[in-house]
């Protein structure tokens, strides 16, 4: 699929959500939001063991992100209510899974759990990669046991293409299985993502969706 809209898309805003590139002015935020969910966290996200809870750390991390957002080399976004008010998660579009694809991973804090938002984001991340980025495949990569991930994955119209054995690091010392969740292009006008309503922003607030 070629690309035919400027990317990368900054600013996304979907039914209840606004999703933006970080700004190291969101460590605040950062910082609680990851506090208040360490447990709920630590089980599925590997960084969340061992992530610092110093500001200056979070501070060095979000610039990091914008800086790799910046020159295109990975696609991080924090996940705020629709007002851009209060942190809920964060998500990305990742670069990881090669040439002419992207990943999608999200984290939410505990208390917005079970509202489906992961849904809505997801969709509104598929959309783009697919008509903004001019990808081929789209992937979500999950732990079986993570059942709400694998829900969103279904609930999108992705084919989970296989499990990978013993791939992820589990917070007990042991090593978990990892399914791999695809998309394609020519699955995409078809799938329950390609109808969610979104906007979506490029650097300079033009829109593009």
């Amino acid at each position: 699929m070629a690309k035919t809209l400027p990317g990368p898309v900054y600013h996304i805003k979907t039914r209840r959500l606004t999703l933006r590139c970080w700004a190291p002015t969101d460590a605040p935020r950062l910082e609680q939001a990851i506090a208040s969910s360490l447990e709920h966290l630590r089980p599925w996200m590997p960084w969340a063991r061992s992530q610092s809870q110093d500001l200056d750390a979070q501070v060095a991390l979000l610039r990091r992100f914008r800086g790799d957002f910046d020159h295109g080399r990975d696609f991080h976004y924090g996940v705020f209510d629709r007002d851009d008010r209060e942190l809920y998660g964060g998500t990305g579009l990742h670069t990881s899974a090669g040439e002419g694809a992207r990943a999608i991973g999200y984290w939410l804090r505990a208390d917005q759990t079970g509202k489906l938002l992961a849904t809505e984001l997801a969709a509104a991340l598929t959309q783009v990669a697919f008509r903004v980025d001019g990808v081929r495949r789209v992937e979500i990569h999950c732990d079986p046991l993570n059942v709400r991930s694998v829900e969103v994955a279904r609930r999108l119209g992705f084919t989970c293409e296989g499990t990978l054995r013993q791939r992820l690091p589990g917070p007990d010392g042991t090593r978990r299985d990892e399914m791999i969740w695809t998309l394609h292009e020519e699955e995409y006008p078809s799938s329950p993502a390609a109808s969610a309503e979104i906007e979506a922003y490029d650097a300079l607030g033009r829109r593009v969706l």
